[in-house]
């Protein structure tokens, strides 16, 4: 059985809900950005909606915004924090970085989860940092193959990061296929380029995670992005329901964890998604 932090995830356990908090003012979905004691009555209200994990930002990585900020920017940020969510909460801390230095830094200071959506091939010492403290880890489809099949192009991405991740136990690690950070151009470097449709790519993705598996637990993360936007034509703050449908969709084609800025109401969708899979696989 395969673990983040402490928590079981996959398998026969029940979907897990990593609940999204955003310390970057430049992040795309402005209700999800806090700062001060507005980060531990968040933290709180995550909880008690049904949050396992809290993940938490630095720095945006949108590719279609200009979100980069120094390192040291980034690092205060995360420990401001990391120190509100533990003055709130004993749920387990996953960091969003692609830098080594943040994430070591984080992990000295109570992170248990690294949440790399680069899946270790941003930063080359990312590996190392990983190695030394042996966290659990998110790993995300990134790079610069150009394969035109997107289920191929992630499923061969996704390997080249667990290659990376070879001296971290099996266990320990969640695929995240990067529903939003494939497009043909970006402002920033964290996305993978393609020639293809990305909202194509997305949908697809989406509709065959059976193929995404790889043997791990998949961790979606779809929670008001830019393929909603397409099918709804409705901007970041009017996506709510598209991101619930999208969600429990998702937890029927088998995605293991949900990362989302909506913890209550992605707790109702996933229980209800968990009930009809289980009467759909009985035939009933």
């Amino acid at each position: 059985m395969n673990k983040l932090a402490s928590v079981s995830v996959g398998g026969t356990s029940p979907v897990r809900i990593m609940g999204i908090l955003n310390a970057s003012p430049e992040s795309f979905f402005k209700k999800s950005i806090k700062h001060g004691k507005k980060i531990r009555e968040a933290v709180k209200q995550m909880e008690n909606d049904g949050a396992d994990f809290i993940d938490v930002g630095g720095m945006s990585t949108a590719p279609y915004l200009s979100t980069l900020v120094s390192e040291k920017e980034e690092t205060k940020r995360i420990l401001d924090a990391i120190k509100q969510i533990q003055n709130a909460s004993n749920l387990p801390i996953s960091v969003d970085t692609c830098r080594s230095n943040v994430a070591n830094i984080a992990l000295d200071n109570g992170a248990e989860i690294i949440n790399d959506i680069s899946g270790l091939k941003y930063d080359k010492k990312m590996k190392d940092v990983i190695e030394k403290h042996h966290p659990s880890l998110i790993i995300c489809a990134y790079g610069k193959s150009s394969i035109s099949n997107p289920i191929a192009q992630t499923r061969y991405l996704l390997q080249q990061s667990l290659h990376l991740a070879k001296n971290i136990s099996k266990n320990k690690i969640v695929v995240d296929p990067a529903v939003g950070f494939f497009r043909k151009t970006g402002k920033n470097p964290f996305f993978t380029k393609i020639n293809t449709d990305w909202y194509k790519r997305d949908l697809n993705i989406l509709q065959n995670l059976s193929c995404l598996k790889l043997g791990l637990p998949i961790l979606i993360s779809v929670s008001n992005k830019s393929f909603l936007g397409e099918i709804l034509n409705k901007e970041p703050q009017d996506r709510l329901f598209g991101s619930i449908a999208a969600e429990a969709i998702s937890v029927l084609n088998g995605a293991s964890v949900i990362r989302t800025h909506n913890v209550s109401q992605t707790k109702d969708a996933i229980l209800v998604a968990q009930k009809l899979s289980k009467q759909i696989r009985k035939g009933l």
